[in-house]
């Protein structure tokens, strides 16, 4: 006897790319330049991030090289 369960329907390739470009439409649709000021925020908070990892990083190998 063969199940046809609606759960093991997986749609085809064709499908999947249609609904992927779907998407990307809407979020291109919504898309807006960020403004100079959101812009100098963003740049600060992932420049901080950044040299958070890279201190961070840094203290681990200092550490490590302290006690090999």
């Amino acid at each position: 006897m063969i199940n046809m369960d609606n759960n093991d329907f997986k749609p085809s390739t064709g499908t999947r790319l249609k609904s992927f470009f779907v998407q990307c439409q809407r979020v291109w649709q919504i898309l807006r330049k960020p403004t100079n000021e959101e812009f100098k925020s963003i740049a600060k908070i992932s420049a901080l991030g950044i040299l958070a990892i890279g201190i961070l990083g840094f203290l681990i190998g200092d550490i490590i090289t302290i006690f090999a």
